[in-house]
């Protein structure tokens, strides 16, 4: 149950630090916050935070380089080291970065930046609008091979030409550069998300020069330059550590600390032993402990990331909407949380995730309830009602039902387990699992359902935020001949068919829309008429938890779990 593009496993992430001025804590699922007394702030020589990377193949960083990072714990690294035109702030907000402002054309295609001025590298090498073109360009290029920039500037007008080699490059039709100061980003259609999308790092700015002397070996030469973020790399040694101190040519305020060190870990029983000794200042909880957590160095934060399953709208039986509703309602989510994960996720019924712009806080289940414990006499009487409009007397009269997932992974085959044994008690239904070890073949078999009622009938998977903006949750997965809609939504000929184009078309209409409280509200009640039409059957949002020294302050927690660049001006460690 994975993100079709990348594995991310957040239970390793660090959290997102935000703009505080005293010493706080956060009540993460309430709301709260509670003020500490002030402490003082510690020398400059002791201004160090030392922080875990956790079961990294070869105990080492896939990659340093922005264009091809797409792994937590290199995107984590890039962070340090590089910024784009914008990127996220510690409330999931796109802001401007090396831009300073931007504005989109009238017929929502041109997409201008304006530079902040006196920009530089490091190094010292000044920063302009050519830069922006070469980065944004190259990792476009076919050579560089990068797997996410195909995705996430997906949107630039011929970007599919360059990827395919039918032009040479951007530079000059969709990435202009009318002065040094200016960038302007043309796209092949109107889309209100595209800055939430520039917020990937393989939008990053990196420095020309650095790859052309060193090609590519060049990340291994990060203290020469390369980067315009709050850090640069001061030491990296390959299979043990990497060592960051602040840019003096950053543009905004320099960061506190004087050191950041990421070490590395095999497990995560070897960074909580030295977190127990002092020698971290955060770690991971090894699945095998339990943490009392209302110790005031535990954390809790729900990431943009939830596991769902969902049911192909052209097999039999659930072509029928109401057979897919007794299905969701029979589900008791709360159990499954409590007792399968031990409190590790949150139970939901939505789709987009808790911690996101868009969220609905008041989002109903298909029975029009908030309920995570299931509707047993709602989906008895909904099974029924489907029976009949399927020509069915009883549930035994239902095709086979085959459930197919990841097998050997976390605890999702005791979750299936649990599922099926609340289908057959609620429903009288028998479904059988389909337990598949191979991740791409299970993805195979997915992609091989759309428009195919012999496809797959039933699936679990997960989905992590691409870029945290409702259409990434909706639009990507739902729409009209989107990629991720296998579950045939709006492509079926059920009755319902005509009412999800309506919906989709909303949803196509949303996404173009520059108005912001327009577009959200959109989203929002298409969210809740696909929840409605079980387009997906939302499980759980996945939760990162973590221990924190409280000596290091400046902290908030978001679902990224990744340093806004500006934020890093107001952490700052306290005396002991």
């Amino acid at each position: 149950m994975y993100d079709r593009y990348r594995q991310k496993h957040l239970q390793n992430l660090l959290p997102l630090f935000c703009l505080l001025l005293i010493l706080t804590g956060c009540d993460l699922f309430g709301g709260g916050t509670t003020v500490h007394k002030t402490q003082l702030k510690a020398p400059p020589s002791k201004q160090t935070y030392t922080i875990p990377e956790i079961g990294l193949e070869n105990l080492d960083l896939e990659t340093l380089d922005p264009a091809l990072a797409h792994d937590p714990a290199s995107i984590r690294a890039i962070q340090m080291v590089f910024t784009g035109l914008v990127q996220l702030d510690d409330q999931l907000q796109v802001r401007p970065q090396l831009a300073q402002s931007w504005s989109v054309s009238d017929d929502g295609l041109s997409w201008t930046f304006h530079l902040k001025p006196h920009l530089k590298f490091s190094d010292g090498t000044p920063l302009t609008s050519a830069d922006v073109a070469y980065s944004i360009d190259r990792a476009l290029q076919p050579a560089t091979q990068s797997t996410i920039a195909p995705i996430a500037l997906r949107l630039l007008k011929n970007a599919d030409d360059l990827l395919a080699g039918r032009v040479t490059t951007l530079i000059g039709s969709s990435i202009q550069t009318p002065n040094d100061q200016t960038v302007v980003l043309i796209t092949k259609e109107k889309a209100a998300y595209f800055p939430a999308m520039l917020t990937s790092s393989c939008s990053y700015i990196v420095e020309q020069s650095l790859i052309k002397t060193y090609t590519d070996k060049w990340t291994d030469h990060l203290g020469e330059g390369g980067g315009a973020g709050p850090f640069k790399v001061q030491q990296y040694t390959h299979h043990t550590s990497i060592i960051y101190v602040p840019n003096t040519n950053y543009y905004n305020a320099k960061p506190q600390l004087q050191k950041v060190t990421t070490i590395f870990y095999h497990s995560a029983d070897e960074a909580y032993r030295d977190y127990q000794n002092n020698q971290l200042d955060l770690t991971t909880i090894p699945t095998s402990l339990t943490v009392d957590k209302r110790h005031k160095d535990y954390y809790q934060v729900p990431q943009l990331w939830e596991n769902y399953y969902t049911m192909n709208y052209l097999a039999k039986p659930f072509d029928n909407i109401k057979i897919r509703q007794a299905f969701a309602l029979a589900i008791d989510k709360q159990s499954i949380a409590d007792t399968v994960w031990k409190g590790s996720v949150i139970p939901t019924n939505h789709i987009v995730p808790q911690g996101m712009v868009g969220y609905t806080a008041n989002l109903t289940g298909p029975d029009g309830t908030t309920k995570l414990t299931g509707n047993v006499v709602k989906a008895k009487d909904l099974l029924q009602q489907g029976l009949k409009e399927s020509n069915l007397t009883s549930s035994t009269d239902l095709p086979a039902i085959t459930l197919s997932y990841v097998s050997g992974v976390d605890n999702f085959d005791q979750e299936v387990a649990a599922l099926i044994q609340q289908w057959q008690k609620v429903l009288g239904v028998t479904v059988t699992p389909d337990p598949i070890t191979d991740y791409n073949t299970l993805l195979d078999k997915i992609t091989a359902t759309t428009n195919n009622s012999n496809g797959l009938q039933m699936w679990g998977l997960g989905w992590v935020a691409e870029y945290p903006d409702p259409q990434d949750w909706l639009s990507w997965q739902f729409g009209q001949g989107a990629f991720n809609n296998n579950m045939n939504y709006g492509q079926n000929t059920s009755s319902h068919a005509a009412q999800q184009q309506i919906i989709q078309k909303q949803m196509q209409d949303a996404d173009a829309n520059t108005t912001e409280s327009a577009r959200l509200q959109s989203y929002q009640k298409a969210e809740q008429d696909i929840i409605n039409d079980v387009g997906w059957i939302p499980i759980s949002q996945v939760t990162s938890t973590f221990l924190r020294t409280t000596s290091i302050v400046g902290i908030t927690n978001n679902g990224e779990n990744l340093i806004p660049p500006d934020d890093w001006a107001h952490i700052y460690r306290v005396q002991a």
